[in-house]
């Protein structure tokens, strides 16, 4: 049975509703645990490169995927792979792991490989993500592009247009034709909605073509994810865990950021409310999280605030990963109560500055002086504070972290197309689907238009043709009429002639030209 120490008085109690993280104390002999029924309340690992973050993420997400926790992980490096594979004896470090455990205390020490689900926002590694346009919404996608306020006030006038228009904005060729849409009726649209600059337009459509080039393009399409796919459990309960290939999608920081925060967004609008359950749904792990904050704008850091603050009541946990607990907005950190804090460098005035702050957020410890700690600790020791009952913070412990059960490391590509392919979802989402959209329908309205203004300049062609035949014949066969019937006849022709032949020349012309595009828009259409 697993216990720790929680308060000054060294009180222990039963932690088997919780996932053993390490021993603390000097003896590491004080058991540390993230208590399952607070696990919601999120968290943040945090320490310089090399410390020994992402074995703690490893740990983490075998203990809650043990305690049938589904998972999500970003793999920015590759090693997280390892977790669908069982460490084993002849692993290189498998006699200090043994050492390891024994003095913390980890009787229960095995070897083993954990359910693992591969996802790749390029369908490379693992089963492709996708989501539409439409989705994502103009908000996240005007952070993704990285869009002025301006650029971002276009976007969501062509966002709030393909919902009236009936426009389903799918991928990335649905959002073109509706930018040219908008741009071509920007005159009729600008008195309803605001000024719409074709720099504007341009500068989007910039920003597009240079995320298709990063590969971005493919992240928007169907299949789109279904969220009940991130939430599984195999047949023995234990919840799967998704990685999410990211070593080739850190070439694009943004992109990352925003899928990971897109990703966050879908949970909190999609899931329920369930209130503080015994355990998390699911418990979701934002590597890199600096990424997310910088040069991020305040709405957005609202929004993460927001979700960060109301999505513990829908059952999911969120632990962000970073270098430094300062590349948290204190809004968000505040709301961050299960804490592994490794090793800080404290090079500089700066440094040092951070260091004390991280410091001061723990609760403190009389037997620890928690700023010296944090610069002390080696690789695989951390400064912990954990939830106790009630959502207390725990006393700040320097904690020897357990060894990891699954393989330390990356696996082979061979191992992983294996999982790939034994996986519930496999062959789900791997074939894109492109259904009638945006870019089809207007298509469709221009083919339309096309024809009729071909129809009109072949009729009247035909009516000139028939009145040249007419003034032949009246030539050459001498009629004459009276002034009064010529007048007559001539007035009765040209109500009809005149009003074709203006209507021709219009269609026909530039104005005419105009029109057909305005019909390709069809902006006073229905759906």
């Amino acid at each position: 049975m697993v216990k720790r120490h929680i308060d000054d008085d060294r009180e222990q109690r039963n932690l088997d509703d919780a996932i053993f993280i390490g021993g603390g104390g000097q003896d590491h002999a004080q058991k540390q645990g993230l208590l399952l029924s607070h696990a919601n309340r999120h968290g943040l690992i945090a320490g310089a490169t090399g410390t020994g973050k992402t074995v703690t993420l490893q740990i983490m997400a075998e203990g809650f995927s043990a305690r049938g926790v589904p998972v999500f992980v970003a793999d920015v490096k590759g090693d997280l792979a390892g977790l669908a594979k069982s460490g084993s004896a002849g692993f290189k470090h498998h006699d200090a792991f043994i050492e390891r455990a024994g003095k913390i205390g980890f009787e229960d020490y095995v070897y083993e490989g954990f359910p693992v689900t591969f996802w790749d926002l390029f369908g490379r590694q693992g089963h492709p993500i996708r989501t539409t346009v439409a989705e994502m919404g103009p908000l996240v996608l005007s952070r993704l592009l990285g869009l002025s306020e301006a650029q971002e006030g276009v976007l969501n006038i062509a966002f709030r247009l393909a919902d009236d228009e009936g426009l389903p904005i799918l991928d990335f060729k649905d959002l073109r034709a509706l930018l040219v849409w908008v741009s071509e009726n920007r005159a009729t649209l600008s008195t309803r909605y605001g000024m719409i600059a074709p720099q504007s337009i341009g500068a989007i459509q910039r920003r597009l073509l240079v995320l298709e080039n990063q590969g971005g393009a493919g992240f928007f399409g169907e299949p789109a994810l279904d969220l009940d796919d991130m939430m599984l459990t195999d047949d023995a309960g234990r919840g799967r865990i998704n990685i999410l290939a990211a070593d080739e999608l850190m070439r694009a920081p943004r992109l990352y950021a925003t899928f990971l925060l897109w990703l966050l967004s879908e949970l909190f609008e999609e899931l329920p409310e369930i209130g503080d359950p015994e355990k998390p749904r699911l418990v979701f792990f934002f590597d890199e999280a600096h990424l997310l904050f910088d040069d991020a704008p305040k709405v957005l850091i609202d929004k993460v605030e927001q979700v960060a603050r109301l999505i513990r009541s829908k059952g999911v946990g969120v632990y962000f990963v970073t270098q430094n607990p300062a590349d948290v907005p204190d809004t968000v950190l505040g709301q961050l109560g299960n804490r592994v804090q490794h090793a800080l460098r404290a090079f500089t005035a700066r440094d040092r500055k951070a260091l004390r702050l991280a410091a001061q957020t723990y609760r403190d410890n009389p037997a620890l002086d928690i700023e010296k700690a944090i610069r002390e600790v080696g690789v695989g020791e951390a400064v912990t504070s954990m939830l106790e009952n009630k959502g207390v913070p725990g006393i700040a412990q320097r904690t020897l972290i357990r060894p990891p059960s699954s393989q330390l490391g990356p696996i082979e590509p061979g191992e992983r197309a294996a999982v790939i392919a034994a996986s519930p979802l496999a062959g789900k989402y791997e074939t894109a689907k492109d259904r009638h959209s945006a870019h089809e329908m207007l298509a469709d309205r221009a083919a339309t238009a096309a024809r009729a203004a071909e129809e009109a300049e072949i009729k009247e062609s035909e009516a000139e043709e028939r009145e040249r035949e007419f003034r032949q014949a009246r030539r050459y066969s001498g009629a004459r009429v009276t002034r009064s019937s010529s007048r007559s006849s001539r007035a009765d022709a040209s109500i009809s002639q005149q009003l074709t032949r203006t209507v021709m020349k219009e269609l026909t012309g530039t104005t005419g030209r105009r029109i057909v595009r305005g019909i390709l828009g069809g902006l006073f259409k229905g759906r």
